[in-house]
């Protein structure tokens, strides 16, 4: 800091505001400009052992995976955690439990290496319970709500996406929407349920129980989608997830119809394996991991920290994330993804 200070011309106390991220209305924004780099050219990293004695933190944050590091959605979700925590001096520690002994264990783990903060993430959006363990430590749900709902969250707007589906099904003339849903009780399929339908209502369009089928995985499912093709003819497909419109694309090339001309399809995910393989390729809504993993971790740190974050310093992304201010849960309005399987709008 001595070095920077006698290159710049002005204080070492004025190089300690500026690099420690305290010199706004204190240090004006030329000065302040002309420090950064100067310790970007001379290579300057501060000590951070000597800022945790003076600052009683270490700056490094548990990220705690249930089930989630095992799936491809982890790796976008802990991308954005780092990239977050990176640029706001953390470092992050990841760790995956199954069961709640598996997550005890593991958060006295972090505990003992003195994590300031934890992010806590489950596979899929759901409601959960959280470890006692965690609860007296700054922590922020991803991608998750607590069942009591007192906790800093953000999940997917799973209503919105339905909604947005449906949408741009009926933007491209389709009369018939079929929804392929999970079989599984979990909140996407309530509120991507609730979406389609509010969509259709709002269109104009009456909702026909009769166009939605409910399915798992393989063979029942296949015959399902094909028996609803056969008996009540959609000419559009709002589907749960990417892999559902797998068995749509294959009931169509059964019976010789062709996808984004006869009928049109809609997934979610925007997952690499169909979107790489499906032919033509499919139209889907993306989920934000890395804008949730991100969001995620600026809260924990302005909540770890007790101030404010430059929001506008954040990158851009798929989709918007929302203020760190908003009432939890937060939720990240999805963008759709155009591809081949729609029909043009009408």
């Amino acid at each position: 800091m001595k070095q920077i200070a006698q290159r710049v011309g002005v204080s070492v106390s004025t190089v300690s505001l500026v690099l420690n991220g305290r010199d706004g209305g204190r240090v004006k924004p030329r000065i302040a400009q002309r420090v950064r780099e100067a310790a970007d050219e001379m290579g300057y990293q501060p000590n951070a052992l000597a800022r945790s004695l003076r600052t009683s933190r270490t700056n490094i944050v548990g990220f705690i995976s249930v089930e989630v590091a095992t799936t491809p959605y982890a790796g976008g979700m802990i991308q954005g955690a780092q990239d977050a925590l990176s640029a706001l001096g953390y470092v992050l520690l990841t760790v995956n439990g199954d069961d709640a002994q598996a997550i005890d264990d593991e958060v006295g783990a972090l505990r003992r290496y003195g994590v300031d903060g934890f992010l806590y993430s489950a596979m899929s959006n759901r409601v959960v319970d959280v470890p006692k363990s965690l609860r007296r430590f700054p922590l922020v749900l991803v991608d998750a709500t607590d069942a009591e709902g007192r906790l800093a969250s953000i999940e997917p707007d799973e209503t919105r996406i339905g909604y947005d589906a449906t949408t741009r099904l009926i933007e491209a003339g389709c009369r018939r929407i079929a929804y392929i849903g999970c079989t599984e009780p979990m909140v996407a399929q309530d509120g991507r349920l609730e979406g389609y339908r509010q969509a259709l209502i709002d269109h104009g369009i009456d909702v026909d129980e009769r166009l939605r089928r409910d399915v798992l995985n393989n063979g029942p499912a296949l015959r399902a989608v094909e028996e609803l093709f056969d008996s009540e003819r959609p000419d559009g497909f709002f589907c749960f997830n990417d892999a559902r419109a797998w068995y749509v694309y294959e009931a169509a090339a059964r019976r010789g119809l062709r996808i984004g001309d006869d009928i049109s399809v809609v997934g979610v995910d925007n997952h690499r394996v169909f979107a790489e393989t499906l032919e033509p390729q499919l139209t889907t809504i993306e989920l934000p991991h890395y804008e949730m993993g991100y969001w995620a971790a600026n809260r924990l740190v302005a909540d770890i920290e007790g101030r404010a974050i430059n929001e506008a310093a954040w990158p851009r992304t798929t989709a918007v994330m929302p203020l760190l201010d908003t009432p939890s849960p937060a939720k990240v309005h999805c963008t759709l993804i155009e591809k081949a399987s729609v029909h043009a709008a009408r």
